[in-house]
């Protein structure tokens, strides 16, 4: 169980930096006010919660009067997604981040679809407003980017063929691997080549493309994020793939959004309320409706992020 300026030294730093959180899917170019399909509105209850006590940010008052807040996401099932039956914005970081709004008085929630490894790159350039994507909070995303406080963590998994003699990390001295670019999944695979503990890595460019690359054959497995895997594979049947039954996580990652330095207040709107639903048990719910349970919670002491 998740992969995760100015024009800085260009965007090569950034794609570097940009490494982590889990799954991510292919870049389009969709203004997030709508058009092509790229973008999603969610509407919402615009009464605000417990948070809206004294007097707004500057971005929240004008996100409120503007009625919506544009977030950047890679569109991976079950974290941030678009869901295609009902055309929706949605997932374990989307229904948290949705309530988070209602609660401070934006009624409406759009959404682009933004290749994972550029996600920072669109916030910084200010063509979306905030990153909600699974993204792990880590030092070198932190030098182009504030983050929230903690929403949950959880850590990577070892996909294999269901018929694989493949049970953890010790069997894949003579294996091909894949992983994803821009994920903290990746740094962990390359690791493992740089160590010998792999025969060859194979950098992919989706989380669709990675997990048919196992089904086919042309990796004899993958690491990617936990949620994902587990969410995947419970609804897509065509999929003859199982977790590494004694595979160790690597990592456990701390989840959280981004937003660009210059939105500190509105941050702390943000983690007012957040913190509000960690201790009303509002989270925990949205956790659990996505199979995750008490591992994956993380308190309000223990989830300040320190930028």
């Amino acid at each position: 169980m998740k992969k995760y300026t100015g024009l800085f030294a260009v965007l090569v730093v950034f794609t570097v930096l940009l490494a982590g959180c889990g799954s991510k899917t292919a870049d389009t170019d969709a203004d997030a006010a709508g058009g092509n399909g790229a973008s999603v509105t969610e509407e919402t209850s615009p009464e605000t919660g417990g948070a809206d006590t004294g007097e707004a940010s500057d971005t929240l008052t004008r996100l409120r009067e503007q009625g919506y807040i544009t977030i950047a996401s890679s569109n991976d099932a079950p974290l941030s997604y678009i869901d295609v039956e009902t055309n929706e914005y949605t997932g374990v970081d989307g229904e948290i981040f949705k309530e988070i709004m209602r609660r401070l008085g934006v009624p409406e929630v759009r959404m682009k679809t933004v290749a994972f490894e550029n996600l920072l790159i669109e916030l910084n350039n200010k063509s979306v407003d905030i990153v909600v994507d699974a993204m792990y909070i880590k030092p070198e995303r932190q030098e182009i980017a504030l983050f929230t406080n903690v929403w949950y963590s959880e850590g990577d998994c070892l996909l294999v063929k269901s018929d694989s003699d493949i049970r953890s990390l010790a069997d894949l001295k003579d294996k091909t691997v894949g992983a994803q670019k821009g994920t903290a999944f990746l740094e962990i695979a390359q690791s493992w080549e740089s160590e010998g503990l792999i025969k060859e890595l194979i950098i992919m460019g989706s989380q669709s493309e990675l997990m048919l690359s196992v089904n086919t054959g042309k990796v004899d497995a993958c690491i990617t994020d936990s949620i994902i895997a587990g969410y995947t594979l419970t609804q897509d049947s065509s999929l003859d793939l199982k977790l590494a039954e004694d595979y160790v996580p690597d990592s456990t990652g701390n989840i959280g959004a981004a937003l660009r330095f210059e939105d500190k207040d509105f941050c702390e709107e943000i983690n007012t309320v957040l913190d509000e639903m960690k201790e009303d048990g509002s989270l925990m719910k949205y956790l659990e409706q996505y199979g995750m349970d008490e591992s994956s919670f993380v308190g309000v002491e223990e989830g300040k992020t320190v930028q």
